[in-house]
């Protein structure tokens, strides 16, 4: 799934249908691509979150249906109507429906996430914990400390993005060590670059629920991950 690719053949798309006078141009885009660019995190970087919007407004859309931009801010960047859904109901009704529902504790792999955890938490009627996490560098990240009891109890760890899988499995590691009996992952989008895969295979995550706002290639599904 080429980001730079698709997002290019939208374009093309939108301006196609805008030159055949189509009244309203709605565009449902699970995954928005460079949402985690939105803001100047040090001089001389891009908003490229803020751009992306730019040019889907610019070539003619008139209404975006997204699922769990990774800030939600993101909204304010277009001038057209936002339908911004959330995959926590789903989430959560796999674990219902799993009957993974006694001691559970539902974790934020950091302090952004915290609201999403805490929706989950509400449907499983669960405390929540929260991990405190650094990134030194993009891609990179350092778990510091555990706030919330997560000993003797099952964790389920959510966030929106898996990309590398660093911060996700760092986090479950951090879980066994803290007394988690066992850990469970899930996440709106799974990118899963680079040593994703690996790093899951051998971390302590049962199992990794995902939806499928991306397409997932053969060679990263394992049994760890279901969808």
């Amino acid at each position: 799934f080429p980001v730079n690719q698709n997002l290019m053949e939208l374009l093309i798309m939108i301006d196609a249908l805008k030159r055949a006078s189509a009244k309203t141009i709605n565009i449902v885009m699970p995954y928005y691509g460079y949402a985690r660019q939105d803001r100047k995190a040090r001089s001389r970087e891009p908003i490229t979150a803020k751009l992306v919007a730019n040019l889907i407004e610019k070539a003619g859309a008139t209404r975006m249906i997204t699922l769990d931009l990774h800030a939600p801010q993101i909204q304010g960047f277009f001038d057209i109507p936002i339908d911004h859904l959330n995959a926590v109901r789903l989430l959560s009704n796999y674990f219902s429906s799993h009957h993974i529902d006694e001691d559970l504790v539902v974790v934020s792999p950091d302090h952004g996430g915290v609201t999403r955890a805490r929706k989950m938490a509400d449907r499983l009627k669960a405390p929540i914990a929260i991990i405190d996490k650094r990134r030194p560098r993009p891609n990179v990240a350092e778990v510091m400390n555990i706030v919330g009891n997560v000993n003797g109890k099952v964790a389920i760890l959510i966030d929106d993005i898996i990309d590398t899988a660093g911060t996700i499995t760092l986090a479950a590691n951090a879980l066994i060590e803290n007394g988690a009996t066992k850990v469970y992952a899930c996440c709106s989008h799974p990118v899963l670059s680079g040593p994703a895969i690996e790093r899951i295979s051998n971390s302590p995550i049962e199992k990794l629920i995902v939806t499928n706002s991306l397409v997932l290639p053969e060679d990263k599904w394992i049994d760890k991950i279901e969808q």
